[in-house]
């Protein structure tokens, strides 16, 4: 998606339907026409086995459920719901690190026409990394990255012709001003109530309430709109040698003294003896790279000591970070002399800094004794969840709240493995064992803490503990929740060109457009705790609903055409409850592959077995 000059996202999340008047719509091919990718159309082709394939599965699907109650399918076009739901886009895997992720390539087809635009995309940049990949048609890897249309998904009527929407609900319903349009976004305001984006974070406050509260995702939701910051399973050990800091690593300095966390050879797992009665940390350090230091790596330089430093965790989306040009254009392997991608630009690197974030570690306790600790900072506060290894009990605590002391009982005691979630979203504290969520004894939300501007603490916002206890740790991840942006339609400009929810006249507005050097500028503005007043000047705006009224946003705050900007093209900012058309169920369709995955690199199968709209299971099923 693109931004236009007065700073709104242009591209719109529109839901096609497949099975309707608003339904997508191929163009018959005619004599001497030619497919997307420029071949003669041919029944034959994979690209009408597919067509056929996924007629056959529409139906069938369609089908079935009409006899349970009444649905209908729809195509998602842009990426407004990423990464939830996918608009057409590019599943790739970085050269680098190997972590897979998607690419926005909503430019490439115009969204009302079903036409090609001419243009296409030609890099992005990886989360875990930072590498910025070509994948223009000559690209360094001399592989494809075909574009792929979006998630097919059902969507039930009956849940609100019988009943209630909820809140986090995803809807498709009738764009207002125009009811052959239908959109997809997820309800966050409901009626006779007014909702405010502070912070990154949804308030509400009934008609009638004095105070606002803060908006609680459900459990599931969380887990659904949670996006990556690091996973250490794609650490890549040959560049800490070449001066790329380890994201994860004892806090201690030489991690010699008794008990202190030891770190394999390969940076990916942790491991302590339990020889100290004085707690051991395992801290993480958002140490990103830059385009300018990945052209110095790949140049074959090394970087030099502290060159890459620790930086706050912002609402950087990989998905946003595509570069464009016309078809045909240079692109590839004479682009960049570096093999890289075309360089990002600054507003898609992440302008936000988040505090509420998500750890999951893989714990293995190798005796029934000691504590161990998992801790979350936000603005400089710790939020702990401390484990006794010896009777499984949990207790959650909030450093200076001493009555906050929720407790539950869990499985994490003794010899054994298990797969622990620790979370601070939305003023709760919330746990995960063994995929399972855990019930504490008391409540788990805790009263606003000043999230105005982040401390230097939060330069180290994920640790791991252990006092007394021997315990191995590996498949580190780290993820944020979502970062609502305030922005709201603004005829007079205030706001500025960039989608941000900071006063870009302040002296102070950090991201330095207009720099010489824009991206180190920005590094250097993240990893600078005496340059963080400038966070008391993010926005908060405000909507009032009144009845049948309900606010919907995207997940993709960053480029999502949704409530908060409608009032340039109507005179409103919510959906009326008329204009509602159901409840996002189940992706039942989303891209097929082309070969079978797994199977890439066999011997004389570069690309894999060849078996055309193979399903992608992988990102079959309910819709959160």
């Amino acid at each position: 998606m693109s931004k236009g000059k007065s700073g709104t996202v242009g591209a719109k999340a529109v839901a096609r339907s497949s099975a309707g008047g608003t339904g997508e719509r191929k163009p018959k091919h005619r004599s001497g026409e030619t497919t997307e990718d420029g071949a003669a159309p041919s029944w034959m082709s994979a690209a009408a086995i597919r067509e056929l394939v996924e007629s056959v599965v529409v139906a069938f699907v369609l089908a079935f459920l009409f006899r349970t109650f009444e649905a209908e399918a729809f195509v998602i076009p842009t990426g407004s719901m990423a990464p939830t739901l996918m608009g057409r886009h590019r599943d790739v895997h970085c050269a680098k690190c190997g972590y897979p992720y998607q690419i926005n390539a909503s430019i490439e087809i115009d969204a009302r026409t079903n036409r090609l635009t001419g243009q296409e995309v030609v890099s992005g940049t990886c989360p875990m990394c930072r590498f910025t990949m070509d994948v223009a048609p000559r690209n360094p890897q001399r592989k494809s990255y075909p574009s792929y249309k979006g998630d097919r998904i059902l969507v039930a009527k009956f849940p609100y012709q019988f009943g209630e929407p909820r809140r986090w609900d995803v809807a498709v319903f009738k764009f207002p001003g125009e009811a052959k349009v239908n959109y997809i976004k997820r309800i966050v305001g409901k009626p006779c109530e007014t909702v405010s984006i502070r912070h990154g974070d949804l308030l509400t406050k009934a008609d009638g309430q004095e105070e606002a509260t803060i908006a609680q995702k459900p459990h599931d939701k969380v887990l659904a709109m949670m996006q990556p910051v690091f996973d250490n399973d794609y650490v890549l050990s040959q560049l800490v040698a070449r001066g790329v800091p380890a994201r994860w690593g004892p806090r201690s300095s030489g991690g010699s003294e008794a008990g202190a966390w030891q770190t394999s050879d390969d940076f990916k797992s942790f491991r302590s003896d339990g020889s100290s009665s004085e707690p051991q940390w395992l801290s993480y350090r958002h140490c990103v790279l830059s385009y300018g230091q990945w052209q110095t790596l790949q140049s074959g330089d090394d970087l030099a000591p502290g060159t890459v430093r620790r930086q706050l965790i912002t609402d950087f989306t990989p998905y946003n970070t595509e570069r464009n040009e016309l078809r045909g254009g240079p692109g590839g392997v004479s682009a960049d002399p570096f093999d890289l991608g075309q360089r990002p630009v600054l507003d898609k690197l992440g302008l936000h800094w988040v505090g509420d974030l998500i750890l999951e570690a893989t714990v293995n306790p190798e005796k029934a004794s000691g504590r161990f600790q998992m801790v979350l900072v936000k603005a400089g506060q710790m939020f702990r969840c401390e484990f006794d290894l010896a009777t499984g009990k949990a207790v959650l605590a909030v450093d200076g709240l001493e009555e906050f002391r929720p407790a539950a009982s869990t499985a994490l005691k003794g010899p054994g493995e298990h797969r622990v979630r620790f979370a601070n979203v939305d003023q709760r504290l919330l746990l995960w064992v063994d995929g399972s969520p855990v019930s504490f004894d008391g409540p788990t939300s805790y009263w606003p803490i000043d999230d105005s501007r982040p401390r230097r603490e939060d330069l180290e916002p994920a640790r791991l503990g252990v006092q007394g206890a021997a315990v191995r740790v590996s498949h580190l991840r780290l993820f944020r929740d979502i970062y609502y942006i305030a922005q709201r339609y603004d005829p007079h400009g205030r706001y500025g060109t960039a989608m941000c929810d900071y006063d870009t006249s302040a002296s102070e507005f950090p991201y330095f457009f207009n720099a010489e050097n824009p991206e180190e500028k920005l590094a250097e503005f993240y990893s600078s705790p005496e340059a963080w007043d400038v966070f008391k000047h993010r926005r908060q705006v405000d909507f009032h609903l009144a009845e049948n009224q309900f606010l919907v946003l995207g997940d993709n705050s960053a480029e999502s055409m949704d409530s908060r900007l409608w009032e340039q093209r109507v005179p409103q900012y919510y959906v009326d409850s008329d204009l509602l058309i159901g409840k996002a169920l189940v992706i039942y369709w989303p891209h097929s592959w082309d070969s079978i995955p797994g199977t890439e690199g066999l011997p004389m199968l570069p690309n894999g077995i060849w078996f055309p709209c193979f399903p992608n299971f992988a990102r079959m099923g309910a819709v959160r």
